[in-house]
């Protein structure tokens, strides 16, 4: 059953991309993508492309896709680890969901950053005080390590 909503899923992410979204799997392990989005227009990470790893666990689709970012990036709700605090990656996931549906969620997170639900709390106490140097922080950030 997962094996085939896999490469169901897969097919549609190749043939069917989402704007700004690149997700393609691994040629050694069909459950491990290689994703890049591109920082969304009118945000602090616009002209970025960010890599990220997107894995499928032996339980997907009763369990999320296990996401992290691998382009360092100041955001309040990532950490400096990469892992995404997302809803549908944790407690509001649903077997319903899919691998698109997930990317194009942490895309959205990207416009609008969370800092009452934050991963890194250093980064969430200057948005939340200063967010007009946050998002400097984030522009030059975005500028050094995720450049095209």
């Amino acid at each position: 059953m997962s094996s085939r909503r896999i490469m169901k899923e897969t097919q549609r992410l190749l043939s069917d991309p989402v704007p700004g979204i690149s997700a393609v799997p691994d040629d050694s392990n069909a459950r491990y993508f290689h994703v890049l989005v591109a920082g969304p227009e009118g945000s602090p990470f616009e002209g970025g492309i960010f890599k990220l790893e997107l894995f499928l666990p032996e339980e997907y689709p009763m369990s999320p896709p296990k996401v992290r970012f691998i382009t360092k990036i100041y955001h309040p709700n990532i950490d400096k680890l990469g892992r995404i605090c997302l809803d549908i990656l944790k407690d509001n996931w649903s077997p319903a969901l899919q691998i698109r549906t997930v990317l194009l969620s942490v895309q959205a997170l990207l416009s609008a950053p969370n800092p009452d639900d934050p991963l890194a709390n250093d980064v969430a106490e200057q948005w939340k005080f200063n967010e007009h140097d946050a998002i400097e922080i984030a522009r030059e950030w975005t500028m050094i390590y995720a450049k095209k």
